[in-house]
């Protein structure tokens, strides 16, 4: 049997806004808006670059609702891309996508030679031949509307005939905390078929969840958020095939952005200038760390603070708007989204704790909110406790951001005692 390449891929959430970030300007929402679709671009030039007999797309193509013309022509385009080059493509749907959504823009027939879209409810299988010697099966149903709870994977036959058998997938395998639990099922549920290789849709981050056999999310191909989880590369799985057997996997990295926490140490820094120097080297770190990707970056101010006034009202946004004024016409494009303060407060915490007053109870409050946070559903509700200027300065300092409640409380007890121990040193 000769040796071949496919390509795996999945969560491709074409033409599709990132969220999470404050006030973008034009060009970078324009940019970060491409970036998808410039990553599906990417996949179609590596698929036909590397000569691979197949591709597999495990769900989610486009996001739901928010799919658009511009999105599903790129999509139909690239996939005749690799129909010219005599390279299948093998669809399923996820939660996303889910069938009862359909391509307004393409009909159900209208999809390039070599194309095959799975319906939902029984598995499809579809043999690859090459020179009349059957390549792989493969194996694959889409979700019909978005929530499925059915374990899909039960569905899938055993493996039958010769050739490398493929499951593809869009699901929950064990426990996924960040995720909905969409078609759950487990390693054993994957094993029993005997497959050769699981190319499955949903997580966002690249895992190899098993070896034998392999199971792999190939995560998203592009970030969308400043989630940990759309951190970090982001791409395909180009897997190469022996003898029947998985030889070799290379996760290949396809995104146009990539978003970058960071954190500065401000610490006997004397100034703000200082302050913007720090943030932009760790921002040429990390550039360099990405080569040639945009960055989208998120920066925290760590250590202790001094005599720097990172907490008066509109300090970090003057910082913010200097570092994006200082990038502008950077390239690769490099947007600050981002910078908060989490420098020690210029108190003696511990030594208030115990405190029969005002300041000892707000401390003593703080931890009790620490211990038991408020449901995620209502974050920052407990914000109302506290003065409003006060939280109307903790929100203000830097642009909207998703709401990480540790965090706003974090900042809203290191305001309140500055503010608080200062006005009683008065």
């Amino acid at each position: 049997m000769p040796s071949f390449r496919f390509l795996h891929a999945a969560d491709l959430h074409l033409d599709t806004p990132f969220a999470g970030l404050g006030r973008v300007a034009p060009h970078v929402r324009r940019a970060l808006q491409d970036a998808s679709l410039e990553a599906w671009d990417a996949l179609v030039r590596l698929a036909i670059d590397e000569g691979v007999a197949f591709v597999v797309l495990a769900g989610d193509l486009y996001d739901g609702a928010e799919r658009g013309l511009r999105a599903q022509l790129r999509v139909r385009d690239g996939l005749r891309r690799l129909s010219d080059a005599g390279i299948e493509t093998f669809v399923v749907h996820g939660n996303h996508d889910p069938l009862e959504d359909g391509w307004q823009a393409i009909a159900a027939d209208g999809w390039p030679a070599g194309v095959t879209v799975c319906p939902a409810g029984d598995v499809t299988t579809r043999e690859v031949v090459r020179d009349g010697e059957r390549l792989a099966t493969l194996h694959g149903v889409s979700y019909e509307r978005a929530s499925e709870t059915a374990n899909l994977a039960r569905r899938y036959p055993a493996a039958t005939g010769g050739g490398l058998h493929v499951g593809v997938l869009h699901a929950t395998v064990g426990s996924q905390p960040d995720h909905s639990p969409y078609a759950p099922c487990s390693l054993d549920d994957l094993r029993r078929p005997g497959y050769a290789y699981w190319a499955l849709g949903h997580i966002h981050r690249h895992d190899v969840l098993a070896t034998e056999p392999h199971v792999v999310y190939s995560g998203s191909l592009q970030g969308r958020s400043p989630k940990p989880a759309e951190q970090g590369v982001k791409g395909a799985v180009l897997v190469t095939v022996q003898d029947d057997r998985i030889a070799d996997l290379h996760h290949v990295a396809l995104d146009r952005f990539r978003f970058a926490a960071l954190e500065v140490d401000v610490t006997g820094l004397p100034d703000a200038a200082s302050v913007l120097d720090a943030l932009r080297r760790a921002g040429d770190v990390a550039a360099t760390e990405h080569g040639d990707r945009g960055l989208v970056l998120r920066a925290t101010l760590t250590g202790a603070a001094g005599d720097l006034d990172l907490r008066r009202a509109g300090a970090l946004d003057e910082v913010l708007d200097a570092l994006r004024e200082a990038d502008e016409g950077v390239r690769p494009l490099r947007w600050w989204d981002r910078v908060r303060d989490a420098t020690a407060p210029v108190v003696d915490r511990t030594g208030l704790v115990d405190q029969e007053s005002f300041v000892g109870a707000l401390v003593r409050h703080v931890d009790d909110l620490a211990a038991d946070p408020p449901p995620p559903e209502l974050p920052g509700g407990w914000l109302t406790a506290l003065d409003d200027d006060v939280c109307g300065r903790v929100r203000g300092r830097g642009t909207a951001f998703e709401v990480d409640a540790a965090a706003e409380l974090h900042d809203a007890e290191a305001l309140a005692l500055s503010l608080l121990v200062a006005e009683d040193a008065s």
